[in-house]
């Protein structure tokens, strides 16, 4: 197959049948200007002119009990992160609000540990209710749940369950050992038999090959997942990988482009480290196929200005 030669108003056909051995061709070959043609033909075509905003709260911070190994909240490592409980729904909602006034469609709700216990769901459960009553589309992000957990959070307004693969499954032990891939891919198709829209996708810049990143898309693909969180690596002082070095920019662009490819009709959204990892190159997203951004600060570090995002939307004749 010749990508380089398709129409993109033919593309549909051609895509449906894309191979991982041509996806990896494609990553390691195809010249990064015509594959952000590509890329960004495939996005105005399936998904439009609209770019879908989110934003989030870290509503309970570290003590971690898990061992990802890039995680600044994990309590086996000495991190400088702030470790604080579920916070009162009052502040998760005052959030919320200013989210709103950002201009974010979305609101997720995101908790350290493993899971929360019933208490402190049920107190979520409370939360987003409220989050949906005010008008934005509550989402949350609260590790590895069961179909009945899934289930009272649906049944409270929840409209999307976030929970990343984070990676391939042959290097998934590289990363973490205390759950494991098919943890998440169980949580994964709970979410979506209780009806709920799901946000999986990964982090890149920690050590995968180009290969694990094709198998991590065809594996959200096989999952059929709605929308594909790109984060990069944000070395963090303490962790085991805080000696790794920052993904180029222009191969941070690269996996986004791949993976419009690979995913054309799905919402590819550019999350953590987009500030970090892009610098100056960060209008380039959508050049590159994105169509979603979280705005505002992540969990533990400084996110890009709401303003400057703005400005780059507009800038591009986009909408949000």
């Amino acid at each position: 197959m010749r990508l380089d030669t398709i129409d993109i108003q033919d593309k549909k056909t051609e895509l449906t049948g894309l191979s991982k051995e041509e996806a990896l061709s494609i990553a390691l070959n195809m010249p990064l200007h015509e594959l952000f043609c590509l890329a960004s033909g495939l996005r105005e075509t399936f998904r439009g002119r609209k770019v879908d905003l989110c934003s989030i709260v870290n509503a309970k911070s570290g003590a971690c009990s898990e061992d990802c190994s890039y995680c600044a909240q994990s309590a086996r490592y000495p991190t400088e992160v702030e470790v604080y409980p579920l916070l009162p729904k009052e502040r998760i909602l005052e959030a919320a609000l200013s989210a709103k006034e950002n201009g974010a469609k979305r609101f997720c709700v995101v908790t350290s540990g493993r899971k929360p216990t019933p208490k402190e769901l049920g107190r979520i459960a409370e939360a987003i209710g409220e989050i949906k009553a005010i008008g934005l589309l509550p989402c949350a992000t609260l590790g590895i749940l069961t179909r009945q957990e899934l289930q009272l959070l649906k049944d409270a307004g929840l409209y999307r369950y976030h929970h990343n693969l984070e990676t391939s499954e042959r290097f998934f032990p590289e990363v973490c050992t205390t759950h494991s891939y098919r943890d998440k891919i169980s949580t994964i198709e709970a979410a979506r038999e209780v009806g709920l829209s799901v946000c999986s996708g990964g982090i890149f810049g920690l050590g995968e090959t180009w290969q694990d990143r094709i198998d991590m898309a065809f594996t959200l693909k096989d999952l059929q997942v709605d929308s594909v969180p790109i984060n990069f690596l944000i070395p963090i002082k303490g962790t085991p990988m805080e000696a790794r070095k920052k993904l180029h920019p222009f191969e941070a662009l690269r996996i986004v482009a791949v993976y419009r490819l690979v995913l054309p009709d799905r919402q590819i959204r550019i999350c953590g480290g987009r500030l970090q990892t892009l610098g100056p190159f960060n209008s380039m997203v959508f050049m590159a196929g994105a169509d979603g951004l979280l705005i505002g600060n992540y969990l533990t570090q400084r996110g890009c200005s709401v303003e400057e995002d703005w400005q780059i939307i507009r800038a591009y004749g986009l909408e949000a």
